[in-house]
């Protein structure tokens, strides 16, 4: 099954692209809810290259690695990675008020669906949120 989230966030392109696919940023945005984070990011932004985030619960109790290989990158416009056997796609689609950062990605079998949306959903959230507070003027 393929799941969808999106978010529109009200900056220009050159920034949303650089705080997806800049380690330094990745970290600071990459998490579903407030007693997780990101502690690091690795990102080979070609095609063939490996990308990972390492996910912990701030209290130290678990953690994982999100790890995967890009197989298609159109710069600014779009993002195809395989993680496991699944497979996801980001689009980046600027509009007059921002920039559509659209995610879609293959489900898997442990989570139910809503519970997987959400975390995608939440962690595109974090991801409005710091863009958008942290605009170039």
């Amino acid at each position: 099954m393929r799941i969808t989230v999106e978010t529109s966030v009200a900056a220009q392109i050159d920034q949303v692209w650089q705080a997806y696919t800049t380690p330094a940023d990745i970290v600071k945005w990459n998490a579903a809810s407030d007693d997780w984070h990101t502690t690091r990011a690795t990102v080979d932004l070609r095609e063939g290259g490996a990308f990972s985030s390492r996910m912990e619960a701030k209290d130290g109790s678990m953690g994982f690695d999100f790890a995967g290989t890009y197989t298609k990158i159109m710069d600014r416009k779009r993002i195809e990675y395989a993680f496991g056997d699944r497979k996801a796609e980001v689009e980046f689609v600027p509009g007059p008020s921002g920039v559509v950062v659209r995610v879609v990605f293959d489900s898997e079998t442990t989570h139910p669906e809503e519970q997987q949306r959400g975390g995608w959903q939440a962690i595109l959230d974090n991801f409005k949120r710091y863009v958008e507070a942290n605009q170039s003027a």
